[in-house]
């Protein structure tokens, strides 16, 4: 026996009535109802019952966490050469680690001697891509 229990205003929405008309079939004793508090809940098998037929469960939706990191990093005083080994390291590193892949972009400004790097991946992917930005940027 089922112990689902449904409020009047998921069962409005699940037949596509107004939460005062399924009230008002509780009140008049066409659908059976527990009165908890101000709220009426509405058993499945009561629910059942009122349609003469078997109704469906909805599938719960099943989540699955997924954790993403963004991080925009600037480089300040990069020059050229600086520039093209951090964005080769990326790019060769990314390509064999982890189970997503990262989304990674470099953008160069020469004349400034900024370097940019925007990388989007899980955390630790993301983490140990820094680690090897900063073994190559320390002297």
């Amino acid at each position: 026996m089922s112990k689902k229990l449904y409020s009047a205003e998921e069962v409005a929405e699940r037949l596509g009535l107004h939460v005062r008309t399924v009230r008002g079939y509780v009140r008049d004793g066409r659908l059976k109802a527990v009165r908890i508090g101000k709220q009426y809940r509405i058993a499945h098998e009561d629910l059942e019952a009122l349609l003469g037929s078997p109704v469906t469960e909805e599938p719960e939706a099943r989540r699955q966490r997924h954790v993403e990191v963004s991080s925009i990093v600037e480089i300040d005083a990069a020059d050229p050469g600086t520039a093209g080994r951090v964005s080769t390291l990326l790019m060769g590193a990314s390509a064999r680690h982890g189970e997503e892949p990262l989304r990674i972009e470099t953008v160069y400004d020469e004349r400034r001697g900024r370097l940019k790097l925007i990388i989007i991946g899980g955390l630790a992917d993301t983490a140990r891509l820094l680690e090897y930005v900063q073994g190559v940027l320390e002297p």
